[in-house]
């Protein structure tokens, strides 16, 4: 580790650590963690109540600073200067990995853009961790942290949801969960199988699997508490109507299209297996 704890020699940067921490329980922090946090210049925080229970737990005397959306234009540029001067310093959220639904990437990109190195500490997701225990396919798969909470922007997120064909991920706060629950079934349908995380790690974890409509009835009459992740399953393949294809490739063959032309065409429009596509176009002669 560069200049572990104190100041550069002047020459080479220091390093920027990305440091996962526990999302719940706090055995899940690693050896590695802890070790990186100890050792740093300074350790730049979310909220820098939250993360002083963990730096107590371990006793680490580290110096914490806030790092923040209202304060992050600001104070990038003085963290890159302290980074630039050999200095090596840690990013922690409140819980899991930053960047994710967290502050961080600007921090991250001016690191990057001024030539020192970043470097991951790995650890807890809420991410990965609903994701595993959902039950539907785990790859692959699309994160899209907190959906808006209203506005142009809501509404093609949700259809982006739903018509996507990988399982996707969302954040969400407790309040919002049958919202939004609802809205994606409205576009997804409400038999698309989905999964809500709850508090996990943690005390109460819960896991719930089901339809959307399953979930919705759920939760509107248990309304959900503590931190949520939504699992959804990815909108099933449209079934090829073949009847569709062959007419098709008779319109083709009459047209004058070759086999090979027709079965290409048929692959093009319909997305058709290009075997599938061949045999159809022969079949039209």
């Amino acid at each position: 580790m560069t200049q572990a704890g104190g100041g550069g020699d002047g020459n080479a940067p220091g390093r920027l650590f990305v440091v996962s921490t526990p999302i719940g329980n706090m055995g899940d922090f690693s050896f590695r963690g802890v070790e990186t946090l100890r050792q740093v210049s300074a350790v730049y925080a979310e909220d820098t109540r939250h993360s002083r229970h963990l730096l107590d737990r371990y006793a680490l005397t580290t110096p914490l600073v806030a790092y923040h959306e209202h304060n992050e234009a600001k104070l990038t540029p003085r963290i890159v200067e302290r980074l630039l001067g050999g200095e090596s310093v840690a990013l922690v959220s409140d819980a899991g990995t930053p960047l994710l639904s967290d502050p961080g990437a600007r921090l991250v990109q001016a690191a990057i853009a001024a030539g020192v190195p970043v470097v991951p500490v790995p650890g807890a997701s809420a991410l990965l961790s609903a994701l595993v225990v959902a039950g539907l396919p785990a790859e692959p798969f699309t994160f899209f942290g907190f959906l808006p909470r209203g506005g142009a922007e809501r509404a093609p997120r949700l259809v982006a949801v739903a018509q996507s064909p990988y399982t996707t991920v969302l954040y969400e706060a407790p309040g919002r969960v049958v919202d939004t629950l609802s809205a994606v079934a409205e576009r997804a349908g409400a038999d698309r199988p989905a999964a809500v995380a709850r508090e996990l790690t943690k005390l109460y974890e819960d896991v719930r699997r089901g339809t959307l409509a399953e979930l919705v009835a759920y939760y509107a009459e248990t309304p959900p508490k503590g931190e949520v992740v939504i699992v959804i399953a990815g909108a099933p393949a449209p079934v090829l109507d073949e009847s569709a294809l062959r007419e098709r490739a008779r319109e083709l063959r009459a047209q004058g299209y070759s086999v090979r032309d027709t079965a290409t065409e048929l692959a093009r429009e319909f997305d058709a297996a290009r075997n599938l596509a061949y045999r159809v176009a022969r079949d039209a002669e």
